[in-house]
């Protein structure tokens, strides 16, 4: 039995993960305690609709507004997962001005306010846990933090949100067209009614500007991704890439050079044996590469109840652990030592190198692939394969596809805008980025 009394939690959000916490920390109450060193009970809690949560609500004090549990002088550490920038921001705030320590699944709110959060929480001497915003129940954010703190990281590259990982793979494997995939995963709660944040890249941005951070010690800095979603990928692109060796996945990428830091989140092509490309359905997965131990790869569930509840459950552990440790001896919220962030800059995306895939329609007629060759070969850009599709009975124009080796994005762009100045390209030059994502 612990010498000291349980530590008292107050929980904002009864949703679908506060309601897998109160599950959890329940059912595991005995080996959490072990490995705790002390009892963690949730006695209050605050939601917008209390009647309707599935929450394991007993013995707790439950009421309306957050406020109250977070002025609670008897809660020693909130846990939000209300999501959102506010009223999330100003509690959580103010959860740290009262000498509380914070937990938190709220990726926006990190991503958005993480700076200032963390400074407001070294001033009181606080803790801000966050492993749960960052792919569901992965612990990626303490491997990178402190699993691979003995390396200097090369590049993180991560299939980091569900919703769009389960269309890329039904779009592939049932040859289906994006709406009536995304109207599947709206029926199977896989995606929102609004799905833009999922399906337009914001949410994976949200994610890669945190493992951005904690990976090269950089302040976080949501509004320098480069963000572009999957609504523009057809069945046919799906098609092409398998024909070429390729899968289509949604990457978020953050990858340091000499010149600075990439942060991109986009459709990209890579070889179909990658590990990542075999990331299938809903799943999660993040690749590291770091100069020590090459490249790691952590898989698991991105989201739901229980897995989220996992990494938040952890957080409330290390923080429990750490209440009677000096707040100078912790380790840091990024990493990083807070005097010691990188003020790398941030690459544009015309900046960034990669390799392309380009799908033309065009005319079906001679001439027009010597065009297309001729003003990729004045700007540098080398060609590594071409396909060029039969026309469809009583067409006019062709499909051809084009995958180039490795170029400045600013080239591809000049390059594009040559293209589709021609005569005999029937509509906008579809180009998705490839990376090959390899060990060396």
């Amino acid at each position: 039995m612990s010498p000291f009394p349980p530590v008292k939690i107050g929980l904002l959000g009864l949703g679908t993960v506060g309601g897998g916490v109160t599950h959890v920390l329940a059912r595991n109450a005995k080996e959490i305690s072990r490995r705790a060193g002390r009892e963690i009970v949730i006695t209050h809690a605050a939601a917008r609709n209390l009647g309707a949560t599935t929450a394991n609500t007993a013995g707790m004090k439950l009421t309306g507004e957050a406020l109250e549990v977070v002025d609670d002088p008897e809660v020693a550490i909130i846990v939000e997962l209300m999501g959102g920038y506010e009223p999330a921001r100003g509690l959580v705030l103010r959860a740290l001005a009262n000498g509380k320590h914070v937990v938190t699944a709220n990726k926006a709110l990190i991503a958005k306010h993480g700076n200032e959060i963390f400074a407001a929480a070294r001033a009181a001497g606080m803790m801000v846990g966050f492993e749960a915003a960052v792919a569901g129940g992965i612990p990626i954010i303490k491997a990178i933090r402190e699993g691979l703190a003995g390396n200097q990281l090369e590049w993180v590259a991560g299939i980091i949100n569900g919703t769009a990982n389960f269309i890329m793979t039904e779009m592939r494997d049932q040859r289906r067209d994006f709406p009536d995939v995304l109207a599947e995963a709206q029926a199977l709660g896989y995606a929102e009614a609004d799905p833009s944040f999922d399906v337009d890249g914001i949410d994976a941005a949200h994610k890669l500007t945190i493992l951005a951070s904690i990976a090269f010690g950089i302040p976080l800095q949501f509004d320098q991704v480069y963000i572009e979603g999957i609504r523009g990928i057809t069945r046919e692109d799906v098609a092409y890439a398998e024909k070429f060796g390729y899968r289509i996945k949604h990457l978020g990428i953050a990858r340091r050079d000499a010149r600075g830091v990439q942060l991109r989140v986009h459709p990209t092509l890579i070889p179909h044996r990658q590990l990542l490309a075999n990331v299938n359905g809903v799943m999660n997965a993040v690749l590291v590469k770091g100069d020590a131990v090459g490249q790691s790869l952590y898989y698991g569930a991105g989201a739901g109840a229980e897995p989220t509840a996992s990494a938040v459950v952890a957080d409330l552990v290390d923080v429990v652990r750490t209440l009677t440790t000096d707040p100078e001896n912790r380790v840091p919220h990024l990493a990083f030592q807070p005097d010691a962030l990188s003020d790398l800059p941030v690459l544009p995306m015309a900046e960034v190198e990669t390799a392309y895939y380009l799908r033309l329609q065009a005319l079906d007629r001679s001439g027009v692939l010597a065009d297309v060759t001729r003003i990729l070969a004045d700007r540098d850009i080398s060609i590594e394969a071409i396909l060029q599709m039969e026309p469809a009975v009583g067409a006019s124009d062709v499909p051809i596809i084009l995958l180039t080796h490795r170029v400045r994005e600013q080239r591809m762009n000049e390059a594009i805008a040559a293209i589709e100045a021609l005569d005999s390209i029937r509509a906008a030059v579809t180009r998705i980025r490839l990376e090959h994502l390899d060990p060396d």
